[in-house]
């Protein structure tokens, strides 16, 4: 049985909006290290159906996979 953390199913916020979703726990955390490195504030990491509640609308339709952020 595979763990939650590896499945891609989690995304990063920052208080821009949604940075990135379908990762895994552990990409995921790693986004957060490089983006805090960039200075980037708010960083969070949250399921990928939590992050589509938030902002107008219910969701961020435009958030980028991690292999867009690479």
């Amino acid at each position: 049985m595979t763990s939650e953390l590896g499945m891609e199913k989690w995304a990063v916020v920052s208080d821009r909006g949604c940075e990135a979703t379908g990762l895994t726990h552990e990409d995921a955390r790693r986004l957060v290290h490089r983006l805090a490195g960039e200075g980037r504030h708010g960083l969070c990491i949250m399921s990928d159906e939590a992050a589509s509640r938030l902002g107008t609308g219910g969701a961020f339709p435009n958030a980028p996979n991690i292999s867009d952020r690479v």
